[in-house]
């Protein structure tokens, strides 16, 4: 029997697929301390959570028997995800089960900031009835720039346009063809935030998004420019934003997402132009509906050890395949991870190639994991399930090919992304142990392992390159573990 502690709310129906499973027993607490929570968690397989739990290291010490963190919800911010995959414990969410509603506030917060819904309803509880004070402005004509054109980001592009607005939009891991499809004109960030008349984010919160507009981006945006955020707190940095409200050069806001949640101070209530709420993108029926029904299906499977929907961090925790495959998923996530800090240009195509004995299995599996590499960073919540919908989403083309003959390893594996005119190929192989290894980068032949910190750089092949390198890494205290060398030509 497996048990489950719920500690969060959630919807009716979730609880009855639940109560449902004849080898699952739960435990409905979702008010319940979270003092007392570690006094009672030590024998649940499961926490069942929502942001109002913080899932640490001390609270996963605290469960010996915890095998699966399930969030009823798309952020894990909440969730220690790297202990949680340390200690060998599968985290799973719910992403995209609210995509629609989030879309929807964005756009229920423009309309009552441009028609000041609000003071006007305030007023009219007053029994007054000053109507010229409540002038606004229509969408007909003006120009939104969305900053994210994934899941959220698109549908506020859809409804813009029945809106007859214009539409920039900017997303750098996005190809060309997905702005096509939404009719949304490409640009950049500096060109959007210049342009438009009203701005709306819709990015992960990441090292790169944080904070990502600030005082010279408001300082560079049209004057009377209107600013929504539904995406994450801390995007916008909250300080310049009241500001630029005070001034006037941001004529109007919509928050429903903040820095500190819940706000222990809050300057922005005394501002009428402000329309606020308490990070409700979520917040309606039908999404808590599918909410529910996503984390109450997954949970039993992910006890039983099953595949599940949405995990976090998987295939870390456990092998998914067995023979050669199965020793391949790690090292074609991380050829991923590296493909995606190394290259410099927006891939369009992949093309991914099974050396070896490796080409008589189904690659389905490395695919994925390729792919959940490549993509983590720039894309929100991207698993080995819905690894192949993010690469569609952001315009990648993939082709897998089959190399039986390859015969200098007995597998291999192969993968090179193209972008107009640019590619670039990594490869690699699996020894027994297993020992994954980086053997190829564009022409040169390499053979090093894949973990640890990475440095990679080329030169021209003369005298003192070596030198060179090491003194600069000296300089800056950091020892050189291991050093490999590799060239394409002599002297090139």
């Amino acid at each position: 029997m497996y048990k489950i502690l719920i500690t969060g709310s959630i919807h009716q129906i979730g609880l009855e697929i639940l109560r449902k499973e004849k080898d699952i027993e739960i435990q409905y607490a979702p008010d319940l301390a979270f003092a007392e929570i570690f006094k009672i968690i030590a024998p649940f397989h499961c926490i069942l959570s929502r942001s109002e739990t913080p899932v640490t290291r001390e609270l996963i010490d605290e469960a010996p028997n915890l095998k699966v963190i399930a969030r009823a919800a798309v952020g894990i911010g909440n969730i220690d995800v790297n202990y949680a995959t340390e200690k060998g414990i599968l985290v799973i969410n719910t992403p995209g089960k609210n995509t629609n509603s989030a879309a929807e506030l964005t756009i229920g917060l423009l309309l009552s900031a441009i028609r000041k819904i609000i003071p006007a309803h305030s007023h009219m509880s007053k029994l007054k009835w000053d109507r010229h004070i409540f002038t606004g402005m229509e969408l007909l004509g003006k120009t939104i720039g969305i900053i994210g054109l994934g899941n959220v980001g698109h549908r506020v592009a859809r409804y813009a346009k029945a809106f007859e607005m214009e539409v920039l939009a900017y997303d750098p891991y996005i190809a060309e063809e997905v702005f096509e499809r939404y009719h949304a004109e490409k640009c950049t960030l500096e060109e959007l935030i210049s342009s438009a008349d009203i701005i709306t984010l819709h990015v992960p919160k990441t090292e790169e998004t944080t904070g990502m507009i600030g005082a010279e981006e408001f300082s560079r945006m049209k004057s009377g420019v209107v600013i929504l955020n539904t995406a994450r707190g801390g995007i916008i940095q909250e300080k310049p934003l009241l500001e630029e409200l005070k001034s006037g050069r941001v004529a109007a806001a919509g928050i429903d997402t903040w820095e500190v949640e819940p706000p222990k101070h809050n300057p922005f209530r005394d501002l009428p132009q402000v329309v606020m709420s308490p990070h409700v993108g979520a917040s309606t029926t039908e999404a808590q509906k599918r909410i529910a029904e996503s984390i109450a299906t997954q949970t039993p499977r992910a006890l039983r050890g099953e595949v599940v929907d949405y995990p976090v961090n998987m295939p870390s925790v456990q092998v998914l395949s067995r023979g050669p495959v199965s020793s391949y998923t790690s090292l074609a996530e991380k050829l991923g991870v590296f493909s995606s800090q190394y290259i410099e240009f927006t891939p369009t195509n992949l093309e991914i190639i099974y050396r070896g004995k490796l080409a008589r299995h189904d690659g389905t599996l490395l695919r994925l994991c390729f792919l959940k590499g490549l993509l983590q960073s720039k894309q929100d919540y991207v698993s080995y399930v819905n690894a192949d919908q993010q690469a569609e989403n952001v315009g990648l083309h993939i082709e897998e090919k089959d190399d039986p003959g390859f015969t200098d390893y007995e597998s291999a594996l192969k993968c090179t992304l193209f972008a107009s005119g640019r590619q670039f190929a990594i490869g690699g192989v699996v020894f027994s142990g297993p020992h994954p290894r980086i053997t190829l980068i564009n022409s040169f032949v390499c053979e090093f392992e894949v973990e640890g910190t990475i440095l990679a750089t080329t030169n021209q092949d003369r005298p003192g390159m070596v030198g060179v390198l090491g003194t600069c890494l000296g300089k800056n205290g950091v020892n050189i573990d291991q050093f490999q060398l590799s060239r394409n030509t002599r002297g090139g």
